[in-house]
């Protein structure tokens, strides 16, 4: 495993090795179709369209290559278009253009997501995909750069029925840049900003072997860095895909496409409340403190490789073979905990935690879609076999004692190795392989030129084999093995009552992993005796157009119910039984409106109500109903607002506003952490034809705001900034 993990050496081999990837794609690329002609980008800057994109095809809400209006639910796109104009940095970023989304990073390095009501932080309610494929363990959603995303798609609510258990609040999954059958592009940006942050990024798509050949590529390159708001959080990424698409014969056609990326940042884990820490308040002379070690640190090098062979049997019937691999290492090293004394005079330090992971996925999937009619019906059918073994082997160590009190406003922090007793974590804590075989399929209906149907079906089976290679016990055995067979679907009915407008009716179901986490971590006490958990939704919504087409909008109401939750037996606190149960309901409501041929204006709104039905809380040994309190982490209002003018021929300014309402930081609710409001804006000059001046703004009221915390400390918000980029397309 130490070789692995070789530090500074390895990083700069793999560096090298992806720029000489880089340049033996570019090359060709550089040399061909010069006789085409330039892509030329209309309007003043880069800014999305006022509508919302739902007559775009999506992969995340169906398989039956419907648009977003024309499924029967909740789905969200938010394209490329729409993360330039944000100034969207990584996926995380892009993640907070879809209603009722909170993403942020706390207690973990992993890129948390709150929707509906339920959270990734704990389990995998929320699943985050890539490219329709998800690694099954939190820490793998690390925000990466998202100049490798074509786009984000978000699909509400239940969802297991698509891509396998978890999805409960729903699913978030990024879609990446691959080769595509344009003519020759070239995207570069270059961003510099405050904290020293700075980006530089370059995407080629074109045709190779000359005019005719059939055969197309594409490469995109980012590298960015930043020297961090809070102090000692130096950052640094590159990101590299490239993708080949080859038209072999008419009917087949083959993709191959590779993705790495690394990252190397400087943790801040948050910012220690004042006593009491109930009122959740922030000293602000310790705003940009950082009270980690000197040397701590999150390392991640991750590489996608997947084949796509798709081949045509008819205009009706298509066959879509893609084989995937997925190879990742982690290795990260921290103080984690920082908590006021008494008087607030004092900051005590504790949890150090070390982890390093390997972690690889192997699988294939095969899918046919095939049109046809039923009894004079139009039908579309999709079925699709999926399997896939997740390995993963973790290599822990954590020490949770306070062993410094240091003055929170002027401390030297040590070396993580320097603490007493602190080792290196290389003894390894035990290997999960979770195999993964399922067997699903759609079908969308049209019963006449209003009604149509929409329903799906999976059906699973997991099989769990874990080997321990710490202290055996009956707690903790050598070796424990566990099965699970989730069956999983949807039922919607959509009824079209004008051309562009249509209300629908949808039930879906999910399963996820018992509370304890992730299947690919799990552990035997997690996992003994337990099933997993069931989820169910009933949405109801509509989708239409307005003002003659100038604008479209989107409205949805839900009601999802999540059972079988771990939770302590109010008769014997010391054992967990799965008879909890957590719920949340609410409305989403977005709009996009062209407001003149100068002005724009979207925005959206969310509403929840999540609640713990049923959960006992475990309270030095004795057992405190819970129900009726709202789950941690879940505002229950989300609001954004984006106004665009295009002042001048060559001008647009655009500004937005950020509203999340107050959330909950523990699960007896006696903590709450303020809600917030956050302003941004930004200046385009689109200085020719090809390129544009950029000039944004974050957070320009300074807000000292929490985006996240828990009984003894919180992550603080990015301040004020401001970056300044040349986006270019020639």
């Amino acid at each position: 495993m130490n070789e692995k993990y070789s530090g500074l050496n390895g990083r700069r081999k793999a560096w090298r090795a992806a720029l000489a990837l880089a340049g033996l794609v570019t090359t060709p690329l550089a040399c061909a179709q010069a006789d085409l002609p330039a892509i030329t980008v209309t309007g003043a800057g880069f800014e999305p369209n006022a509508r919302l994109p739902l007559d775009t095809t999506t992969l995340t809400g169906s398989r039956l290559g419907l648009t977003a209006r024309d499924t029967a639910a909740t789905i969200n796109i938010v394209d490329r278009e729409t993360i330039e104009a944000n100034g969207a940095r990584d996926t995380a970023e892009a993640l907070k253009s879809v209603p009722g989304i909170v993403a942020h990073q706390f207690r973990s390095a992993s890129g948390s997501v709150s929707m509906r009501g339920f959270s990734s932080i704990y389990g995998a309610t929320v699943t985050q995909l890539f490219n329709g494929l998800d690694v099954g363990y939190g820490s793998a959603t690390n925000p990466i750069d998202s100049w490798l995303l074509d786009r984000v798609e978000v699909l509400g609510g239940a969802s297991s029925f698509l891509f396998g258990q978890g999805a409960v609040g729903g699913a978030a999954n990024y879609v990446s840049k691959v080769a595509t059958r344009q003519p020759l592009q070239h995207d570069t940006l270059l961003r510099a900003g405050s904290f020293g942050t700075y980006q530089a990024a370059y995407d080629v798509n074109g045709e190779i072997g000359g005019k005719g050949s059939g055969h197309f590529a594409r490469v995109a390159i980012s590298h960015q860095g930043t020297s961090g708001y809070v102090e000692r959080t130096d950052g640094r990424s590159l990101v590299l895909s490239a993708s080949w698409l080859a038209d072999l014969t008419p009917q087949l056609t083959h993709t191959l496409a590779y993705e790495y990326q690394t990252k190397d940042q400087q943790n801040y884990w948050g910012t220690p409340l004042l006593n009491p820490t109930t009122e959740a308040q922030i000293d602000p002379a310790t705003r940009f403190k950082n009270y980690n070690s000197a040397d701590g640190a999150y390392e991640q090098t991750v590489q996608w490789l997947r084949s796509i062979l798709e081949y045509r049997l008819s205009d009706n019937t298509t066959l879509t073979n893609t084989l995937y691999h997925y190879d990742a290492e982690r290795d990260w090293r921290n103080v984690e905990g920082y908590q006021f004394n008494a008087t607030n005079t004092l900051v005590r330090r504790s949890k150090v935690y070390m982890q390093k992971h390997g972690q690889s996925i192997l699988g294939n999937r095969i899918e046919a879609l095939h049109k046809t009619q039923h009894f004079g019906k139009p039908t579309t059918w999709s079925f699709g076999f999926d399997i896939s073994r997740n390995n993963q082997t973790r290599y822990p160590y954590s020490a949770a004692a306070i062993f410094s009190t240091v003055n929170p406003y002027d401390f030297t922090p040590e070396l993580i190795f320097q603490i007493p007793g602190v080792k290196p974590a290389t003894n390894p804590d035990q290997d999960n392989r979770t195999w993964t075989q399922a067997l699903y399929a759609e079908n969308h209906t049209k019963l006449d030129e209003a009604w149509s149907i929409l329903s799906g079906l999976r059906v699973e089976h997991i099989k769990i084999d874990a080997v321990n290679h710490r202290a055996v016990n009956a707690a903790n055995p050598l070796y424990f093995q566990s099965h699970f067979n989730p069956v999983t679907g949807r039922l919607g009915a959509m009824y079209q009552f004008a051309p562009k407008a249509n209300v629908y009716l949808t039930y879906s179901t999910s399963a996820d992993a018992p509370s304890g986490g992730g299947l690919s971590t799990i552990n035997y006490g997690s996992i003994k005796d337990w099933d997993l958990t069931t989820g169910r939704q009933l949405e109801v919504g509509s989708k239409f157009d307005f003002l003659d087409g100038k604008g479209n909008a989107t409205i949805a109401a839900y009601k999802i119910v999540r059972k079988n939750l771990a939770m302590p037996d109010p008769t014997n606190p010391t054992v967990s039984i799965p008879v909890g149960q957590q719920s949340a309901r609410g409305i989403e409501l977005q709009a996009g409106l062209k407001l003149s041929p100068t002005w724009s204006l979207r925005g959206d709104l969310a509403l929840v109500d999540a609640r713990y039905d049923i959960f006992v809380q475990n309270v030095a040994g004795v057992g405190v109903s819970r129900a009726g309190n709202t789950p941690i982490s879940v505002p229950d209002r989300i609001a954004n607002v984006h106004l665009g003018w295009d002042f001048a021929p060559a001008w647009t300014m655009a500004t937005d506003v950020r509203n999340v309402s107050a959330q909950w930081g523990n699960v007896e609710n006696t903590q709450r952490f303020p809600g917030y409001t956050l302003l941004g804006a930004s200046l385009s000059w689109k200085v020719d034809k090809n390129s544009t001046v950029i000039l944004r703004g974050r957070n320009l009221s300074d807000k000292l705001y929490i985006e996240q915390g828990d009984s003894i400390q919180a992550r603080i918000g990015e301040p004020r900034n401001f970056d300044l980029s040349l986006r270019s397309t020639f």
